[in-house]
């Protein structure tokens, strides 16, 4: 069954119009299954613009997905989404760029259009056992941090997670090893962590202290926090003060409060109502001891909350600038100088939410496609209450999981699955350009 929700400037009239050219494109399809023994499933297809009246000799389209959570990597999901449109469009122009919102994926994503070398270093994990981490070193000199890849709640099993006592200590380690090397300029991905700690650990891993009222050193998780009387940084690592440090957060929550890390995300992390509570208390007392002894203010900046508070310390020991993590890939992979001309963007996340909206990497691309002309087809995984927000940049939303496979299924065969929606949905709106196409030049003419 074919469902749509539509937009339309002409009003009742043009909509009529629109579900027409729906109906025919349609049919158009179906014929073509008849007519070439090819399987090209229903689904619930949801529009929201209309289709341009051109449709250009040759197509130029970019494909630029997240990552979709648990199944494929940014990567892999635009390898198969360029496959289903190659399908539709044998002779169209494809570029893939993954994306990322500075969460997992952040150097994959990076690294497929930047290029780079991988370099690996043994740090500390949530946990401070020694495991080997990743970084990015890109030719000019930067250097990519993806703070889950040391810190990440995916290094703990369900049983380990207890962000009272998990630290960010292998981050700063990170950095460290990023700063031997002589990188200057340094991009630190806030995202799917295991710890809230405000960056302390991180911190500490550089050579602050985090102090008692007996002036002995407190262990660098959160919990511990509760207690802190006085930060010294006379040990910090002075290469800092010549740094460039962005942070590409993912969420833009401050330190504490309603919204802040711990009440927000602290449960994901392991904690119950009243650690979360707890923590709330000890982001608190770190955020009045960081302004008093720095003179940094981190408790309301936006994004101070990520990755269990780390924006606030990277903000208060390393000088970073907080940063929508969309916006710090969009630049580091070139997305609007690759939309620029492009007719069409393909692109998608695990899921699509009321969050997604927000500033999240499926909504900024749409809204950069709009903004450099193109138009945007959305297929994600899933949907769930308050997707619609999307439908403002638009063309069409059509998910994985929906009337055509349950949600079992495409989780077992998520790049085929991806692919066939991705053919699905652009060959629906691909007719429809083509009709249109073809009844404003019948007008013309006549």
């Amino acid at each position: 069954m074919l469902r749509s929700l539509l937009k339309s400037p002409l009003g009742h009239l043009g909509t009529i119009r629109t579900v027409v050219l729906i109906l025919v494109a349609y049919l158009f399809c179906c014929q073509e299954a008849r007519d070439t023994g090819r399987k090209i499933p229903t689904g619930g297809l949801m529009l929201g613009h209309e289709p341009l009246l051109k449709v250009s000799s040759v197509m130029r389209i970019v494909v630029a997905p997240q990552e979709f959570k648990g199944t494929l990597t940014a990567g892999q999901a635009a390898e198969a989404m360029a496959e289903g449109a190659r399908r539709v469009i044998p002779d169209a122009t494809i570029e893939t760029t993954p994306l990322s919102d500075g969460g997992p994926g952040l150097l994959e994503a990076i690294q497929a259009s930047r290029g780079g070398a991988m370099v690996k270093n043994a740090v500390s994990d949530p946990l401070g056992r020694i495991v080997e981490a990743r970084w990015l070193l890109l030719e000019d000199g930067t250097a990519v941090i993806e703070s889950a890849e040391a810190t990440g709640l995916t290094r703990l099993k369900e049983n380990e997670r207890d962000p009272r006592v998990t630290t960010s200590y292998g981050v700063g380690e990170l950095i460290a090893a990023a700063l031997e090397r002589g990188c200057r300029r340094v991009s630190v991905g806030l995202g799917g962590s295991a710890t809230n700690d405000g960056g302390a650990g991180m911190a500490a891993a550089l050579g602050a202290r985090f102090l008692d009222a007996d002036s002995n050193d407190l262990p660098p998780a959160g919990s511990a926090l509760a207690a802190l009387e006085r930060i010294d940084i006379s040990g910090l690592d002075p290469r800092l003060a010549g740094t460039t440090v962005v942070a590409a957060a993912d969420v833009s929550n401050p330190l504490c409060g309603p919204e802040g890390a711990s009440l927000v995300y602290g449960p994901q992390k392991g904690a119950s109502t009243a650690v979360a509570v707890e923590l709330d208390a000890a982001l608190f007392r770190y955020a009045d001891v960081v302004e008093r002894d720095l003179g940094v203010h981190v408790l309301t900046v936006p994004g101070a909350g990520a990755a269990g508070g780390l924006g606030a310390g990277l903000i208060a020991f390393a000088g970073a600038q907080v940063r929508p993590g969309f916006e710090v890939v969009a630049e580091a992979v070139g997305l609007r100088e690759g939309l620029l001309g492009a007719d069409l963007l393909l692109t998608g996340e695990g899921r699509l939410d009321a969050q997604t909206g927000y500033g999240k990497t499926v909504a900024g691309a749409a809204r950069m496609a709009a903004e450099c002309g193109a138009r945007t087809l959305i297929v994600p995984g899933a949907l769930a209450p308050g997707w619609e927000a999307v439908l403002e940049y638009a063309d069409a939303v059509e998910p994985v999981a929906g009337s055509v496979l349950t949600a079992e299924e495409a989780m077992a065969r998520p790049a085929e699955t991806l692919s066939m929606t991705v053919e699905r949905t652009l060959a629906v709106w691909w007719r429809m350009r083509e009709v249109e196409a073809g009844g404003a030049a019948a007008a013309g003419a006549g």
